[in-house]
């Protein structure tokens, strides 16, 4: 009976009170930063959302007239916005999975224990840290008929493609843009993996050799299903960024050959066409259609990211 005369809840009440008052707390020491990142998203993008609901003479600055939603019912009744729409989801889906695949492979490499690990992997993430004009320059450069190094290899080897204006073919263009953007951004694909690899506890293999298990049985079993947290994570950061590109299909084709990007074309209409409305609703729907992926990501790919931390905690 004395044992009831012990309050049980008071430690956990106390834990909790301290809890709610950290809270507090952080809330507001970050309420200011929140509040102006929150302005600094805002403005632009309602700015542009208003841009969009008018229609502006090309003739006569200033001049322009209210038209609601025309320029969105415009934008996704033409064919241009969904022929920029498939090819940018053609382009995110290629270029993310091999980077995934590759990323994963050299993130295994990386973390392996040999001399001169620290000066490969330094090597390895070099490509990441070139401007992305440069790198696509740098494609542009190799893949020029008679002259490009690419070119010229395939043609001394006799292989297929030597004699191929790789970035004037459709199909071609586009394995242009996609090996430019894999050779680039693999290695921050790689380096998310190698973080995730990190953590893996030493013990978990001894005890899985200890049960006679093999190097793939021990990859497929153990090492992916732990991976999956950090892949699901460089997936998506990859694949956000993917959808909203800009810079290697403007430098390496200008967007012909069946390359133009949502973004691209939403930049055409915008700054060279000078149709301010209906780009900004381009640029508009560009958005809408990250954010949506960005939500089912998070609503599947998230769960199962929480469902791994409760599994290993």
């Amino acid at each position: 009976m004395a044992l009831r005369t012990i309050p049980p809840s008071r430690g956990p009440a106390k834990t909790s009170g301290r809890d709610r008052a950290e809270r507090k707390l952080a809330f507001r020491m970050t309420a200011p930063s929140l509040v102006i990142m929150a302005l600094v998203a805002a403005v632009p993008i309602g700015y542009a959302i208003w841009l969009s609901l008018n229609q502006y003479s090309v003739r006569t600055a200033g001049l322009s007239r209210f038209v609601g939603l025309e320029n969105y019912i415009n934008a996704l009744a033409s064919r241009e916005w969904w022929a920029a729409f498939g090819q940018t989801f053609l382009f995110a889906g290629l270029s993310v999975s091999l980077e995934l695949v590759l990323g994963t492979a050299m993130a295994l490499l990386l973390n392996l224990a040999f001399k001169g690990r620290a000066v490969l992997r330094t090597v390895v993430l070099l490509p990441y840290a070139i401007i992305t004009v440069v790198s696509a320059i740098t494609w542009q450069t190799m893949f020029q008929p008679n002259m490009g190094l690419v070119t010229n290899v395939l043609s001394a080897l006799g292989l297929p493609g030597g004699d191929v204006v790789w970035l004037g073919e459709h199909g071609y263009a586009m394995a242009v843009i996609v090996m430019a953007d894999v050779w680039k951004t693999t290695p921050f694909a790689a380096l998310i993996i190698l973080a995730g690899l990190q953590v893996i506890s030493a013990e978990t293999y001894e005890a899985a050799e200890l049960d006679g298990a093999s190097k793939w049985q021990t990859f497929v079993n153990i090492t992916l299903p732990l991976l999956r947290p950090a892949i699901v994570l460089a997936a998506i950061f990859r694949t956000m960024d993917a959808l909203r590109v800009f810079d290697l299909p403007f430098v390496l084709t200008r967007g012909a050959n069946g390359t133009e990007s949502m973004s691209m074309l939403a930049y055409t209409q915008l700054r060279e066409n000078r149709l301010v409305g209906e780009g900004s609703a381009l640029s508009i729907l560009t958005f809408l259609t990250v954010m949506v992926v960005s939500v089912i990501y998070v609503r599947f790919a998230g769960g199962n990211i929480r469902d791994v931390a409760k599994e290993e905690q």
